[in-house]
């Protein structure tokens, strides 16, 4: 697929891609990023690795639409990861019964 980015045409394959990622270490997900192989990249670390320019010569927008072009799955914000509180044995006992109701007299 031929695509622009940085003003540069380039012609990406998704194997293409899978290929230069492979053995790459998925940086600090804090914006918008791509699901490659198992492992998900920031989207500017990925345009870098395949365009081989600097980060600040495109938008993570230009990559982005060339990785959803491909069939790659992007992503807008990190998903937060929910934090399971750690509760005793009588706080989930607790928490599986409810509360009681409150009787007026």
């Amino acid at each position: 697929m031929r695509c622009v980015i940085a003003r540069y045409p380039f012609d990406l394959t998704k194997m293409g891609v899978l290929d230069s990622m492979k053995g790459i270490k998925p940086e600090l997900v804090t914006g918008e990023s791509v699901t490659i192989g198992r492992r998900r990249y920031p989207v500017k670390q990925v345009g870098e690795i395949i365009t081989r320019q600097d980060r600040r010569d495109f938008s993570a927008g230009e990559v982005t639409r060339a990785m959803a072009r491909l069939g790659f799955t992007c992503h807008e914000h990190p998903e937060a990861v929910p934090v399971a509180p750690v509760l005793s044995p009588l706080q989930t006992a607790s928490a599986l019964l409810g509360t009681p109701e409150h009787q007026e007299a």
